[in-house]
């Protein structure tokens, strides 16, 4: 958008989406849905997968921040 000089009311606007929902995906309160990736492959010229494939990438890095301690592996498990 900067490089464009566009502001996110009006990236909105081209995007067809409200202000308020491409602010949220812009400031990372929300996560890229199907839909936005669609409007900005769209928009850009890209594909949709490669939109959500960025998403999908991120996600699994935040999540591998905090991975659980409390998980036992299954092949540890004996049954009876």
């Amino acid at each position: 958008m900067k490089p464009l000089n566009l502001s996110v009311t009006k990236t909105a606007q081209l995007l067809g989406v409200s202000r308020k929902a491409l602010s949220e995906f812009i400031n990372e309160k929300s996560s890229l849905s199907p839909d936005m990736a669609l409007r900005i492959s769209i928009a850009t010229g890209t594909s949709a997968e490669s939109w959500m494939n960025m998403q999908q990438k991120l996600t699994r890095w935040l999540v591998e921040q905090n991975v659980p301690t409390n998980v036992v592996p299954l092949s540890l498990c004996r049954v009876n």
